[in-house]
Parts: structure tokens; sequence; C-alpha cells
């Protein structure tokens, strides 16, 4: 069961990976929605990368609850983010490489790829054929 929330309204969901130091970050400001990477280093967080979920003028329905879920493979390595049972964003921190269906923003310029946020039904393959 995942967390409700209404797009649009402050939320803010963190998730850590069965194993390793690995971490991801479901944010609404209000404006946007963004999915974010994160390393933990001690007491440390340090943001890897970022994806935009959507922005909030364009979510239909935004006043009904949508369900947010995060995702994990067993070894940590890859983090999916679904909406309402439906995949929006990947982060496959093996490769280093953030995948969502906005494709934006461009990906960081140090240490991860420089291949674009772009989605690929691809990226779900490490959850096997049933993720959600």
């Amino acid at each position: 069961m995942g967390q409700r929330f209404l797009p649009g309204d402050e939320t803010w969901y963190a998730s850590d990976a069965p194993v390793g130091s690995h971490s991801v970050v479901f944010e609404d400001d209000g404006d946007s929605g963004y999915f974010y990477a994160v390393a933990r280093r001690g007491a440390d967080l340090q943001i890897l990368d970022a994806v935009q979920v959507y922005a909030v003028r364009n979510v239909v329905d935004r006043e009904i609850p949508s369900v947010l879920e995060v995702v994990w493979t067993d070894d940590g390595q890859h983090a999916a983010l679904y909406l309402n049972s439906h995949p929006h964003a990947v982060f496959d921190f093996q490769a280093r490489r953030g995948y969502c269906r906005t494709g934006f923003p461009p990906p960081p310029q140090t240490g991860w790829s420089s291949q674009g946020h772009g989605w690929d039904d691809e990226a779900l393959k490490p959850f096997g054929p049933d993720p959600a």
C-alpha cells in the first residue's frame, strides 16, 4: 500500500534501498513533482540525479488523491516510482541513469549518464514481469 497525496499539495516521501546506501525521494513542491536519486553518506545526503515527474498545472483530476509507491530491486540498484499503479520514473544506480516520462530536465554533468532522461520501457526489466 502506498502513500496517498493530492498533486499540488506539498509532499515529501523518502525510501531507502533494501541494501546499500542508496535512497530515493519524491517531492511535490506545489508546482512540480520530482523524483531524486540520493546517496547516503553517514548523516549527509547527496543528490545524484533528479527527474521531473509532472508539472502540477498539467495533472488531470488533481483534486482526486493519487497513490505513490516506490519499488526497489532486491539488490538495491534500481528504484521505480509508481503513481496510481503506473510507472513514471526509474533510477538505475548501477548504470547511473534516470528515466522519466517527461524526459526533463537534462541529466547532471557530473558522474551520471549524459544520455538524457527519456523514458525507456527497458528500464523496468530489472523489476521482473509484474514490478508493481
